[in-house]
């Protein structure tokens, strides 16, 4: 297909979505932001919701955005992975779904590693133990009107594309981080899923990142003032699969960090790792696009500085923005302190300034006590997060790595790139930021067309097409990162 196509790629991140308009042509490859809109958690009676029917709207907003301005060949919807939607039997919500950050979670994991063999569940899902994985908040409602009364469950971005189109369905890239996904089967886990004692009937039919969802229904078609056989496109709707398919990897070894709210750190295999040195790291194997598998380990990421910044916004600190945080900080002393990145107490939103002095109180490190310095702090300890699990990865895989490379927002965080540099001991490529909305456009352009047979051909147009910035380690550092690391121990 040699004319140029034009779609929309919807991807929503935790603490904001955009919709952008996406074109691809035989030697381009472009995007552009036409619907920005914030997104959070919302607190009702004690627990932390997502507004899902308000992301609906803000969707539905921007994909007529993306038709006002042009002509519209498809649809796609990437998201956080995890959280999922309730349906009755007549295809209703049953309420606004939970966020996993939600404490009703908390001590579940626990429950059910008593029941289940820990090592069986590894064998069968391949994944990290992570207290708000799906089936552990699907465990957590056992006994409620909502379950009791469910048809399907729905992974948020599958529960978006059903709006649209009325299809339901679990996209296999989202659906192997549940807990519920056996993925060297490629199918549900239905005997786990009896063992925690869950309706495994809810479990919706799978299908593969490129599989067409649907046209339109016809109302959703007239509010955008499209045709009805725009179809929606089940691209890697998990954001983290499909800013791998954008991250622009030559024939070189590479790892990749998709840098946000959470980092994901890890490589690109043909298979899972399903060794017990691989759970007992607590590393987990997802699903990627064109059924490769993301060997990776979850690490907080920028949570933990974009929480700090609101609460010294709350505060109306002088100066704690985070221009002016990250030139202060990067003439911090370096590594002065470090924490555990990656501990609990991290995970739900809060005074994240305090929880970084009382981590570092509790490991005997110095307290840092301006935001400059819990800046850095976040950062050399982030860093030395990347470290510690690129290196056990490429242990576990049998892999050697020659660089990194880093998408998503954090891409745009220089120091942030010269420090993972600096700790790996290896060159870092950043960018491109917008790394999910580009994988996305390309599995729909492929799907649509495009002569775009292969992983190698995508990545191959995101190189031709977009710059990315070079950061080589630094001499005379490695010594201080091994000290750092000794320092810290064994964190989570």
């Amino acid at each position: 297909m040699s004319r140029h196509l034009r779609v929309a790629a919807v991807d929503l991140g935790a603490t904001s979505g955009r919709v952008m308009a996406g074109r691809v042509g035989p030697d381009s490859l472009s995007l552009d932001e036409l619907h920005r809109f914030p997104n959070g958690g919302v607190r009702a009676h004690g627990s932390l919701h997502w507004d899902v029917l308000g992301i609906h709207r803000e969707v539905l907003a921007g994909v007529r955005e993306v038709a006002r301005s042009g002509p519209l060949d498809g649809i796609g919807i990437d998201s956080w992975a995890i959280d999922y939607g309730l349906l009755d039997r007549d295809g209703r919500l049953l309420g606004n779904p939970y966020s996993h950050r939600d404490s009703r979670t908390d001590g579940v994991a626990e429950r059910v590693l008593g029941t289940v063999d820990a090592a069986e569940m590894y064998a069968t899902t391949g994944l990290q133990q992570l207290p708000f994985t799906t089936v552990y908040q699907l465990v957590a409602s056992l006994g409620t009107a909502a379950l009791e009364s469910a048809e399907t469950m729905l992974l948020l971005p599958d529960l978006l594309s059903y709006w649209l189109t009325g299809h339901g369905g679990a996209e296999r890239t989202n659906a192997s981080t549940t807990g519920l996904y056996d993925v060297r089967s490629g199918e549900w886990a239905t005997d786990l899923a009896r063992q925690c004692g869950l309706p495994w009937s809810i479990l919706p039919p799978l299908r593969d990142a490129g599989d067409v969802v649907g046209p339109l229904l016809p109302e959703v078609a007239e509010h955008l003032g499209v045709g009805a056989d725009v179809p929606v496109v089940g691209v890697g709707s998990h954001d983290t699969a499909s800013a791998v398919v954008g991250v622009p990897a030559g024939e070189e070894s590479f790892a990749y960090i998709s840098s946000g709210t959470w980092s994901l750190v890890g490589l690109e295999l043909e298979k899972p790792v399903l060794t017990e040195e691989a759970r007992l790291a607590d590393f987990t194997n997802e699903g990627g696009v064109d059924g490769t598998v993301r060997f990776l380990k979850n690490v907080m990421g920028l949570w933990v500085l974009s929480e700090s910044l609101r609460t010294w916004g709350d505060r109306r600190i002088a100066g704690a923005d985070l221009t002016t945080l990250l030139r202060a900080a990067a003439d911090a002393p370096p590594l002065r302190t470090v924490v555990d990145v990656n501990h609990p107490s991290l995970l739900p939103p809060g005074d994240q300034p305090a929880r970084i002095q009382r981590l570092a109180e509790d490991a005997g490190e110095p307290v840092p006590r301006t935001p400059q310095a819990i800046t850095r702090t976040i950062l050399d300890s982030l860093a030395l997060a990347y470290r510690r699990h690129l290196r056990t990865a490429a242990t576990l895989a049998g892999r050697d790595v020659s660089v990194v490379h880093v998408v998503g927002g954090g891409s745009q965080n220089a120091l942030l790139c010269q420090l993972t540099a600096d700790a790996t001991g290896l060159p870092v490529l950043a960018g491109p930021a917008e790394a999910a909305a580009l994988g996305n456009v390309l599995v729909q352009a492929r799907t649509l067309g495009a002569d775009l047979p292969d992983m190698a051909a995508m990545r191959s147009l995101v190189r031709r097409t977009h710059e990315v910035r070079r950061f080589e380690p630094r001499t005379g550092t490695s010594t201080d990162w091994d000290a750092a690391e000794r320092r810290l121990g064994s964190p989570t």
